[in-house]
């Protein structure tokens, strides 16, 4: 794959990552709760969950869910369920002092797998992914060694960007003393999510 192809694809999607989505909001919104012991949980799951959509959308996925407007539905109702669900819970999660840490969530491999869920029930990622894609695509050249450059770096993008977000929002975390403000934060956050799976559930592809 020649620079030319690669190198306008990594700016593209260096800048569609970088905008806030509702993998970030739960990246923040964990990182906020908890602080960082859970930021290489939420980006892992982030990494994985980016490339499960890739690549099931590399295999023909994506195609499916853009011609099959029950297939896009139900997935989207899935998805947007889930996000609504994390929402009503960060909401609801308990505030503790400065000293004291937060442990209502104590299992990393609950953090991972909420974060991987969001991050693949989204319709709306997969579909994107077999519009953008190959747009950057040599089309006089194989199309398999290809993708494994554009997944690799997309996901490598994603990835040092979900950790980037992590690593501030537990920054801003240690800022924050007052049980009153810990509570804004979590409700803020909690109706961000629900507002995100508000709109993956009206969110509507050109094609269904």
């Amino acid at each position: 794959m020649s620079l030319a192809h690669w190198l306008p694809f990594a700016i593209a999607s260096a800048i569609v990552i970088i905008i806030p989505g509702p993998t970030v909001l739960l990246v923040v919104s964990y990182a906020l709760g908890h602080g960082r012991r859970y930021a290489f949980a939420t980006t892992a799951g982030v990494a994985l969950g980016d490339l499960t959509s890739m690549t099931a959308s590399m295999l023909g996925l994506g195609a499916v869910l853009a011609t099959s407007a029950a297939l896009f539905t139900a997935l989207k109702w899935v998805g947007a369920a889930y996000l609504v669900y994390l929402g009503v819970k960060l909401w609801r999660a308990p505030v503790s002092d400065a000293q004291t840490p937060d442990i209502s969530e104590t299992r990393a491999s609950k953090v991972f797998a909420h974060a991987y869920a969001v991050t693949t029930l989204n319709p709306k990622s997969i579909v994107f992914f077999v519009a953008f894609v190959p747009q950057f695509m040599d089309l006089h050249a194989s199309a398999w060694p290809q993708i494994p450059i554009l997944e690799a770096t997309f996901i490598g993008l994603a990835t040092l960007n979900a950790f980037g977000y992590a690593l501030l929002a537990s920054s801003a975390r240690r800022a924050i003393k007052s049980r009153t403000v810990q509570r804004a934060v979590n409700r803020t956050g909690g109706s961000m999510l629900i507002g995100a799976g508000v709109l993956a559930a009206t969110w509507k592809s050109a094609s269904v």
